[in-house]
């Protein structure tokens, strides 16, 4: 295949690629997308791919601050902008696990734990690049990664289509700041039902959860929603229904009369809902094991193999495989040697078998189904789980070893996280005719400053919201917490888990997605029916405009409102922090004028988005 590919920029010519105003620009946006990010997947659990964003930036900031730049050049600004992405999803699905848990990790701790993982994911992509990007060309799609690359080959964008995202960021900016800095009206408005066993209905009007809908679209959207509703107005009624007497039923501590529905979710709904996605995981990978038992194999004989590189083409160079050995040795020497980090030789034994085995699974659903499905959560929970498994049997039940096990999930979260990342950006340097090794190391420069950060924006929205809290659910990590602590102290309300791995099997039967519903299953109620929101403006562009065009601008703006929204919620929360403003207060307005609210943003999206496309 590798012979009759011809990639867009040919092998035998050289043009700007790795350069020091490409490398400053991925890394500001590196930054900027791993805050977005962070809060983001601390809020619904979910984060947005960062390629196509900051393609389209970088190609109108270049333009307007230099004349001459090159569709490589680009590229490396998105490649290293991933990287804020990648890491955030791995550290916000299992850092907040240990906040709970009543062990918050330092900063640096947490600079050390995500710099390791990541560079443990990009150096274990690395043999793997040959076979599952060369080799599976025309098998594996890789749709985010092809879509960049055809976006960076449309040419550079005109500077309107890039105030897009500035426009969206400021109109996000300014709802914020009426909803949690001035209490205009109610950023979560609810209402409760009487007459159906006080079930509620809320909906978290804030717009990253309407830029997040817009961008995965109605389908995936309308699944989550559907998860929610069957939650919240199928489950929880039944539950308050037949929970009849004065006992306490564990895990609650008080009867089920008198718990709210709040309460009801987070003492056995959610625990219904780990299940679900735990057989939505493991089907995945039931799904892919051919490919996947092929791809480790060729990558294990490669490893040992080596590769002359006296012969290789511009467009087929990675890093050595002599510096992949050493420094994947280098980050097992420092998680086993390292004074802080609670985990002994064996944990860390077991911790680089799961994670290159998972890196391996991890790019092959990246390329089957893009990273937006792809279910990193839900092989972090498979390797915590067997891991926990394991310790059990060695009779490692004590605290020490729950520990353990969180900061090695940590660990392996982010570096399968930052395996999709890696292969989907070599996917989109593989079709341009990039350079992998100058990918490769941009995704390691690219590690430092997101890792330096997310310690940091984790502290700040702690004080502010608190972890775990229904303003931070952190759904992914709590849901960590809750399976590390429940095997290895011997808790976990396994019947409600069960019913849950009933519900996964009995979609699957019907062909039913899973993993989307799961996690509405999981998702406070407030969270899906916003998302959902976004997801109507989305289907409302495509069936007014749906133009390429008009999805990008769309794209763009919704991606202003994500990073406005998310940098403004940073900035709210160290305010409240000193005591600037308050965390909470009654709102001017009533619950109805949110709602109305929301819909008109969501109707200002989709008609900017159509009215911007039909100019052009």
């Amino acid at each position: 295949m590798e012979h009759t590919f011809h990639p867009h920029i040919p092998a035998e010519k050289k043009v700007p690629e790795f350069t020091f105003r490409a490398t400053f620009l991925g890394l500001f946006f590196g930054f900027f997308f791993a805050a977005a990010n962070a809060y983001l997947a601390l809020k619904i659990g979910q984060t947005v791919s960062a390629s196509i964003p900051a393609a389209i930036l970088s190609m109108g900031m270049m333009k307007v601050f230099f004349r001459n730049t090159s569709i490589l050049e680009h590229n490396i600004v998105q490649t290293i902008a991933t990287v804020g992405e990648g890491l955030a999803g791995g550290v916000i699905f299992t850092i907040p696990a240990l906040f709970l848990m009543g062990d918050a990790p330092s900063p640096g701790r947490v600079f050390l734990l995500s710099a390791l993982g990541g560079v443990l994911g990009i150096l274990f992509m690395i043999p793997m690049r040959r076979f599952i990007i060369v080799e599976e060309h025309r098998k594996l799609p890789f749709p985010e990664g092809t879509a960049c690359a055809e976006i960076l080959k449309a040419g550079e964008k005109s500077s309107g289509t890039v105030m897009m995202a500035f426009w969206g960021a400021l109109a996000a900016v300014f709802y914020k700041i009426c909803s949690n800095i001035l209490f205009v009206w109610k950023e979560t408005p609810t209402w409760a039902f009487t007459f159906y066993q006080n079930a509620s209905f809320s909906i978290d009007t804030t717009p990253a959860l309407l830029g997040v809908g817009y961008i995965i679209g109605s389908r995936i959207t309308a699944q989550m929603f559907a998860g929610g509703f069957i939650a919240w107005w199928m489950i929880i009624p039944l539950i308050k229904i037949f929970g009849l007497g004065t006992e306490a039923i564990y895990p609650a501590t008080l009867p089920v009369s008198q718990l709210s529905a709040d309460q009801i979710w987070e003492n056995y709904v959610r625990y219904i809902g780990a299940g679900t996605v735990a057989v939505g995981g493991l089907l995945s990978l039931i799904r892919i094991a051919p490919l996947l038992y092929k791809t480790v194999h060729v990558s294990v004989k490669e490893l040992f193999r080596g590769i002359s590189r006296e012969h290789l083409q511009r467009t087929d160079k990675d890093i050595s495989l002599a510096w992949l050995i050493l420094g994947s040795i280098g980050v097992v020497l420092v998680l086993w040697l390292f004074p802080t980090l609670p985990m002994n030789f064996f944990t860390i034994v077991l911790l680089v078998i799961l994670s290159f085995f998972f890196v391996a699974v991890t790019s092959l659903t990246v390329g089957l189904v893009g990273s937006s499905s792809n279910p990193v959560s839900g092989m972090t929970m498979t390797t915590l789980l067997l891991t926990c498994i394991i310790f059990v049997l060695l009779g490692w039940t004590e605290r020490i070893y729950l520990l353990s096990a969180i900061t090695m999930g940590c660990v392996a979260c982010v570096a399968i996280s930052m395996a999709g990342t890696t292969s989907q950006d070599l996917k989109t340097g593989f079709l341009l005719g990039a350079t992998p090794r100058s990918q490769q190391i941009a995704e390691l420069v690219g590690v430092i400053i997101p890792s330096i950060a997310l310690g940091y924006i984790l502290y700040v929205l702690n004080a502010a919201y608190q972890i775990g809290s229904p303003a931070m659910p952190a759904p992914q990590a709590a849901l960590m917490a809750i399976i590390a602590d429940g095997v290895i102290g011997g808790e976990l309300p396994y019947a409600l888990v069960g019913a849950g791995i009933v519900i996964g099997l009995g979609m699957a039967l019907l062909r039913v997605p899973i993993l989307p519903i799961a996690l509405g299953i999981y998702l406070p109620l407030s969270l899906t029916s916003a998302i959902l929101i976004g997801g109507i403006a989305r289907e409302a562009v495509n069936r007014i405009l749906a133009t390429e065009e008009s999805q990008e601008r769309g794209t763009l703006l919704a991606s202003g409102f994500i990073g406005g929204d998310a940098i403004t919620g940073i900035l709210i929360a160290f305010l409240t922090i000193i005591g600037l403003i308050p965390a909470e207060a009654p709102s001017l307005l009533p619950g109805w004028v949110s709602f109305l609210l929301f819909c008109l943003l969501a109707a200002g999206l989709t008609y900017f988005t159509c009215k911007r496309g039909k100019r052009s």
